[in-house]
């Protein structure tokens, strides 16, 4: 049976586990992630990254609707019962294309 009583320690030094540097074991906090230890001592002052609430996957509910309850798109126009550039590219607008080359000279000494 292990007992759960430690020395105090007031004189103790630690090394952080994310520098490496010595500091009085007093100085050294736990590093959380998702709101538990991941094991690391770390320095207070260089060395903790705080437990961002980003990070904290499912603890928060998240209510962002993006889609729209049956909706209704307008029948009566032409546009809103075909896609442009479908099926072939271009099919509903001209697909004539017009353009121009110019010259080039090429000189060589």
């Amino acid at each position: 049976m292990t007992s759960k009583h430690f020395a105090a320690g007031k004189h103790a030094y630690g090394f952080c586990d994310r520098c490496g540097f010595r500091y009085p074991l007093a100085h050294l906090v736990w590093e959380m992630e998702n709101n538990r230890r991941n094991g690391l001592r770390v320095c207070k002052n260089a060395c903790l990254d705080p437990d961002h609430p980003q990070l904290q996957l499912g603890r928060f509910k998240i209510f962002d609707p993006q889609t729209l309850d049956s909706p209704r798109p307008d029948l009566a126009k032409l546009d809103s019962q075909s896609l442009f550039g479908w099926n072939p590219v271009g099919a509903l607008k001209s697909t004539a294309a017009s353009g121009q080359v110019g010259t080039v000279t090429i000189s060589t000494s």
